[in-house]
This record gives C-alpha cells, sequence and structure tokens, in this order.
C-alpha cells in the first residue's frame, strides 16, 4: 500500500508504478464483469452508462478507488443493474455477483502463468502484484456481508424468506460487520491466508510479503 511506502519512508517508484498497474487492472476487470454478465442477461443499464468498457476511468470511484490505492481497502464505482430486465433475476443477479470475484480469480491465473513457468525477467515484480491483488479483491468481494459480492450470491441461493430476513438484516448492520472483519484478524482468515494459498498453488513460489 502506498501509505506504507509513505509513512516508512522508503520510497519505492518501480513499486509504486506497479502498484498502481495491479490495481487499475483488477478493479477494471472486475467491474467491467459485472456490467458485462449483466447485459448478457438481458439488463443494458450498466451498457448504457458506459460501464461494460475496459477503459478504467469508466470505474473509478474518487472515495473507494483512492482507498484502495493508498490503504489496499475500499471500492471501485459501483455497477448500476436493474433486476428487473432480467429473465431470471435470483439467478442472473447471483451471476452478475460471482463475474466480478470470477474474473479477477481468472486474471490471477493468467497473470501468474509468466511466474510459474520462469520468463516473467524484470515483470516479475508487477505480475506478483497483479496476481496478489487480483486474489485479494476477489477473496475480500467473496465475503458475505453487505455490500459486498458474497452477500448478494449467498442471498440469491437462500430459500426466498431467509433471504429476505437476511436481506434485511445486512442492510442494517453490513457495514458494521464489515469494519469489524477488516479491522480485525478475520481478514487474515477470509481474504489473506486464501490468497497465500491460491497464490502459492497458481505460481508454485512463495508467498511474497510486502
Amino acid at each position: 500500500m502506498l501509505i506504507q511506502q509513505l509513512l516508512s519512508g522508503h520510497f519505492e517508484p518501480a513499486f509504486i508504478l506497479a502498484w498502481l498497474v495491479a490495481v487499475t487492472i483488477a478493479l477494471t476487470v472486475h467491474e467491467f464483469a459485472h456490467g458485462k454478465v449483466a447485459q448478457l442477461c438481458g439488463d443494458p443499464t450498466a451498457y448504457d452508462m458506459g460501464r461494460v468498457s475496459l477503459n478504467p476511468l469508466a470505474h473509478y470511484d474518487p472515495i473507494g478507488t483512492t482507498m484502495i490505492v493508498l490503504f489496499g481497502f475500499g471500492w471501485g464505482k459501483p455497477v448500476p443493474i436493474n433486476p428487473t430486465n432480467f429473465g431470471h433475476p435470483r439467478r442472473d443477479e447471483a451471476l452478475v455477483s460471482v463475474a466480478g470475484p470470477g474474473s479477477n480469480i481468472v486474471t490471477a491465473a493468467l497473470f501468474a502463468i509468466p511466474l510459474r513457468f520462469g520468463f516473467a525477467g524484470e515483470y516479475g515484480q508487477v505480475l506478483q502484484l497483479v496476481v496478489l491483488i487480483n486474489l485479494f479483491l476477489a477473496f475480500f468481494n467473496l465475503i458475505p456481508v453487505f455490500p459486498l459480492d458474497g452477500s448478494h450470491i449467498l442471498q440469491a441461493i437462500l430459500p426466498y424468506e431467509k433471504a429476505r430476513i437476511y436481506s434485511g438484516f445486512m442492510q442494517r448492520y453490513g457495514m458494521l460487520f464489515l469494519v469489524l472483519i477488516i479491522v480485525t484478524p478475520v481478514v487474515d482468515l477470509l481474504v489473506v491466508i486464501p490468497s497465500q494459498l491460491l497464490y502459492y498453488l497458481l505460481t508454485a513460489g512463495v508467498f511474497p510479503f510486502f
């Protein structure tokens, strides 16, 4: 995270550039996937608003994206969807929600190929960060707490009445639970450790702490 670099006094331009590239790729892929799957499921809302795009500026949120760059936690500009346009609203909303984290895992796997087979060369650091940040973003968003994708996935697969109760509870207390997860070791169990394990499986390398 850039704030750590600034506070530590160890200002490394190469790392900062690699971090910015990695964050940009991860967020852009994540939000594009949400919008594209929504479009494929019959909802043109994101497409009509220019969000089915690989242009990073289309997904930049002044607060959330800046927080990710500085602190490692934040959000991209939410992709607008209208579930009434879906042919199967609960199923399609789950597919749209899965698309974001799923696209990050696929991206991590693709960028891990040069690391795994030893031809990353001078691009090793940026490739490591792209893999790591995509995995962090995927597992973080799979946490079943509102407003993360995991909450929408769980809501879609629960029986209707339980889904209604869960949704109401999360609307009221979701942000509180999310803050508690971020500031406690729970985030290590749900995000960091799974990311470490999958990073190792994808790259066959030691997890690079930084």
